[in-house]
């Protein structure tokens, strides 16, 4: 019995990023930027560093390319909350350790891609908590950043997080957190708190390897995660 279940996730593995490979095709998106999907890193106002670690796009990409059947662009766009090519993206990415300061024009032009199908994943990189629950909240008003439970697919999707998200970086003590907000039964916004996922998608931060494993296995589940759902 456990080798025909070894098998049968193991065709899940091999079959799903093709879905989600129509799924691009037939929703248009591959019109606009050819065969590739591409991911962008949203530069927001208020002094934080939103810049940094400009690789782990880049090297995320070349990563998904590598494990599944998907073409992720193995380049970095910039786009702001409030620029209308936004919609153009799947997966818009943060980061930064500071302050973080979205305008009207910014809340109401990211409320409306998240609401139409956009995504964004948000990684703190230590000291950004406080600034992106506050900005968020202007974006969502009406709802919370709730912990993701670990039965949720976004831990299971391709890899197998039972425990929920790994530990990359120790920034306070505690667990890691995985929080997000739901618009219409759809998780919109993830939120990754005292781990750091991105950190590991960089060498610059000397992680072991098997830190760097395990953040770019997260890293491909919250991809298939944010294209699937």
């Amino acid at each position: 019995m456990r080798k025909r279940k070894s098998k049968r996730k193991i065709r899940i593995k091999l079959i799903f990023p093709l879905l989600i490979v129509l799924f691009w095709h037939l929703n248009g998106f591959a019109d606009i930027f050819g065969d590739d999907i591409v991911i962008a890193r949203l530069q927001y106002d208020g002094g934080g560093d939103w810049y940094n670690d400009p690789d782990v796009i880049p090297n995320l990409a070349r990563e998904i390319n590598r494990r599944t059947s998907l073409r992720v662009a193995e380049r970095q766009d910039v786009v702001k909350p409030s620029d209308p090519a936004i919609f153009s993206y799947p997966i818009v990415y943060m980061t930064g350790h500071g302050n973080i300061s979205f305008s009207d024009e910014d809340v109401t032009n990211l409320r409306r891609y998240l609401e139409n199908g956009g995504f964004l994943y948000a990684d703190d990189d230590y000291g950004m908590d406080e600034a992106f629950r506050r900005e968020i909240k202007k974006v969502f008003p009406d709802k919370e950043l709730v912990e993701i439970p670990f039965d949720n697919p976004i831990y299971h999707i391709f890899y197998d997080f039972p425990k929920g998200l790994p530990k990359i970086h120790e920034h306070y003590e505690g667990p890691p957190r995985g929080y997000g907000i739901f618009y219409r039964g759809r998780m919109v916004v993830f939120y990754t708190y005292n781990t750091n996922i991105s950190d590991g998608w960089t060498p610059n931060h000397n992680d072991p390897p098997e830190k760097r494993e395990q953040a770019f296995r997260m890293g491909v589940n919250i991809v298939l995660y944010a294209l699937s759902y």
